[in-house]
């Protein structure tokens, strides 16, 4: 289904609204940030796990240190996890289709985190990640 996968620095990736269901590429990041050798942290409050891995409630519930958030929610659903999200210092946020927020990336890159509106499938696939 995808390209060959290129090997990058192994990353501790947030994945926001990770899904369990296998047709939602919220699914199709986690298992394939997982099949890159990345450490995955699946985020969503209602659901146990994802893709075998146990999920967070919450944002504010992750303990460690994480270097890429990659967004898969509305920004109306993102606005109360930002100031958790600058609390955890990521070096960068990717807004994946659909998700993009002119204002949610102000206010990241004020904070001094760098963000991107790209696929975490298409960045992976493609060796950009």
């Amino acid at each position: 289904m995808f390209a060959e996968k290129t090997k990058v620095a192994a990353e501790t990736v947030v994945v926001l609204g990770a899904s369990p269901k296998p047709e939602r590429y919220s699914f199709k990041a986690v298992k394939l940030l997982t099949d890159c050798g990345h450490k995955v942290l699946p985020v969503n409050p209602y659901h146990p796990e994802v893709a075998g891995i146990a999920c967070v409630a919450g944002v504010d519930q992750l303990q460690d240190k994480v270097d890429t958030v990659s967004v898969y929610v509305r920004a109306d659903l993102l606005g109360k996890d930002v100031a958790k999200i600058i609390a955890l210092a990521p070096r960068r946020v990717i807004f994946n289709p659909g998700t993009e927020s002119g204002e949610m990336v102000e206010v990241f890159s004020a904070a001094g985190i760098a963000t991107e509106e790209a696929c975490t499938l298409v960045l992976l696939t493609t060796g950009q990640f």
